[in-house]
């Protein structure tokens, strides 16, 4: 007797399925070992579905040769054909792959970029293009200032959430970040959620943000010493807004505090992955003890990047 269920193969999902499905997998495998099982597969890994989203922060943070970064946002960001919801990726190394990624960033709702070396006339350049975003991260970007941020928030007007948390090392010869404040309240009315961790800002900068920012939720002020504002004051004027910082509060919460920016800030490049990448901008070979045989020579490009011929597994007996 025949089932009455029919049973679809995997090659056989639509392309938005398999997207979804390979959206949950490590990047590494998205580009090396899911496109060597079928042409299906190939094809979905390849299109937009499985790059509206591309998280390749863990990766970038281990990446020490900038053109191996910029090659990979190049590859990947064109395959979501303007579909780019999510974008993070830290140490970005110039202006000018901060372009390319605004030239695509039609649909771009979410922009994290921290430990970026962008600079204030780079992102002045592209404001108008990041007109649709409403999350971004600028965080450790320390040659950006007041003039990149007043930009942002001009063109920016669904802008929700700013994060631009600094390292302490970073603002020590800092005299005053209040121009920076400043921007914000002035430009960023709307904002719900705000970071501004290690700022050298004054009690009045904050002050300002708090009166024009009037739908602000959550306000981290950690380590901003120079605000005179107790949680009293708060609680008694903005009883909804969950506040962090300024202060820190005890010995060993301020040792773990300096021990998550430390983390955060360096990193040891112990466990990087290395990508080599050919001269037709396709990805080579990973250099990882579980690939021990490497590429097969026979797994060549076509016309589109990564558009390969796909290796039949399992192999015949």
């Amino acid at each position: 007797m025949e089932e009455d269920c029919e049973f679809r193969h995997w090659d056989e999902l639509i392309p938005d399925a398999l997207g979804l499905i390979f959206s949950h997998l490590p990047l590494q495998e998205v580009l090396t070992v899911v496109p060597r099982v079928c042409k299906a597969w190939n094809r979905a890994v390849t299109g937009p579905y499985c790059w509206q989203e591309i998280d390749i922060e863990l990766w970038s943070n281990r990446c020490h040769q900038s053109d191996h970064l910029d090659r990979m946002l190049e590859m990947l960001i064109p395959r979501s054909s303007g579909s780019l919801r999510k974008l993070s990726v830290t140490g970005l190394r110039n202006d000018s792959i901060f372009s390319f990624i605004a030239q695509h960033a039609g649909s771009l709702k979410t922009l994290k970029v921290p430990r970026s070396s962008l600079t204030n006339s780079g992102v002045v350049n592209v404001a108008e293009k990041l007109s649709s975003l409403t999350y971004l991260d600028l965080s450790y970007c320390c040659k950006v200032g007041a003039e990149a941020i007043q930009a942002i928030g001009k063109h920016c007007k669904s802008l929700r959430e700013f994060c631009r948390n600094m390292h302490p090392l970073d603002v020590a010869s800092v005299v005053s970040h209040d121009d920076e404040a400043y921007a914000i309240a002035n430009t960023m009315p709307k904002l719900k959620r705000l970071e501004i961790a290690y700022h050298r800002v004054s009690t009045e900068g904050v002050l300002k943000i708090l009166s024009c920012c009037i739908f602000l939720e959550f306000l981290e002020l950690r380590g901003c010493w120079d605000v005179q504002l107790d949680n009293k004051f708060f609680k008694e004027k903005f009883p909804d807004m969950k506040v962090l910082g300024p202060r820190v509060i005890g010995f060993y919460d301020m040792i773990n505090d300096w021990e998550d920016c430390c983390s955060d800030y360096f990193s040891d490049g112990s466990d990087y992955l290395a990508w080599e990448f050919l001269e037709d901008g396709v990805m080579g070979e990973f250099y990882e003890d579980e690939f021990e045989h490497g590429w097969d020579d026979n797994f060549y490009a076509d016309n589109a990047i990564l558009d390969m011929e796909p290796h039949i597994w399992p192999p015949s007996p």
